[in-house]
């Protein structure tokens, strides 16, 4: 029988050759606000940077513009996908250098869109196992107005009715409520993290590594990347073959290792740059070893 024609993915890319797909986190990974650059040198030699964000009218979000050139060639040699805890709205304000990713994983793997839009099967799958694993949002959320106090707590938030999370004065967090509530809500299923200004509640069962490894199922993927500086970004780089984290953010503090995943120096944006460039080489090597 004739071999089998390889079929193309919504990447572009064939199933059945060497596909490399690159999940990277993007917030403090790819990307950073003016806040989180890290230009530690004179302003002289800081480098070029691209916007690549705007929100209610004012610049958020940069990369160095040699990042940029980087990630264009990056998304034309592999799938890569934004992999975010931002909801699809917030994914939706960046506009990425090169060719509009076609899959993107948001609200910490609640939803893969392709081409821009969430996946209903993938939106089912995961309510199926939230459901089955875990206490309703409903129930943390009243934990969350019970037990807080707006002397010490600036916002409740809610994203895409999958998880919460809460805008805080980190200096005013109560002794032992972070302890109480990290251990209230493992026992429902639930996750808890404290990320700078955030303390963060998520299912268990919802996590970036899960919905990589099924884009990566679709496309083929004979190998995949991945990099991310945060708590939430954990599983997802111990689930990659290959892993970066940058010299700043909740990973370096922990100092999260494993045979794969590389710790880098640089910090800021010129974290970012060096990502994309080990992103690129790491591709490359797999594209021409035998």
């Amino acid at each position: 029988m004739p071999a089998p024609t390889p079929e193309t993915t919504a990447s572009g890319l064939a199933t059945g050759t060497r596909t490399v797909l690159v999940a990277s986190d993007l917030d403090r990974t790819l990307i950073y606000s003016s806040g989180a650059l890290a230009l530690g040198m004179p302003d002289p030699q800081a480098p070029r940077l691209l916007c690549v964000e705007v929100h209610e009218a004012k610049p958020l979000s940069y990369l160095t513009e040699r990042a940029a050139e980087e990630l264009r060639a990056l998304a034309a040699e592999t799938v890569f996908v934004p992999t975010t805890t931002r909801t699809r709205k917030q994914y939706q304000r960046i506009r990425l250098p090169g060719t509009a990713p076609a899959y993107a994983i948001c609200a910490n793997g609640g939803h893969i869109l392709v081409d821009g839009v969430s996946d209903p099967d993938w939106q089912a799958e995961v309510r199926g196992r939230l459901a089955e694993a875990c206490a309703p949002l409903a129930e943390i959320r009243a934990y969350l107005t019970e037990t807080t106090d707006p002397s010490w707590v600036r916002k409740h938030r809610v994203a895409e009715d999958l998880f919460a999370y809460l805008v805080i004065e980190r200096d005013l967090l109560p002794e032992g409520w972070l302890d109480r509530f990290t251990a209230w809500a493992d026992e429902r299923g639930w996750t808890v993290s404290l990320q700078g200004r955030k303390v963060y509640a998520v299912p268990r069962p919802l996590t970036k590594s899960a919905a990589m490894r099924e884009v990566a199922r679709r496309v083929g993927a004979t190998l995949t990347l991945a990099a991310g500086d945060s708590l939430l970004d954990a599983d997802l780089l111990l689930a990659a073959d290959l892993a970066w984290r940058p010299g700043h953010g909740e990973l370096a503090d922990t100092e999260l290792t494993a045979p794969h995943l590389a710790a880098l120096a640089e910090r800021g944006v010129a974290a970012g740059e060096e990502i994309i460039r080990r992103f690129r080489a790491a591709a490359h090597e797999h594209r021409h070893t035998a």
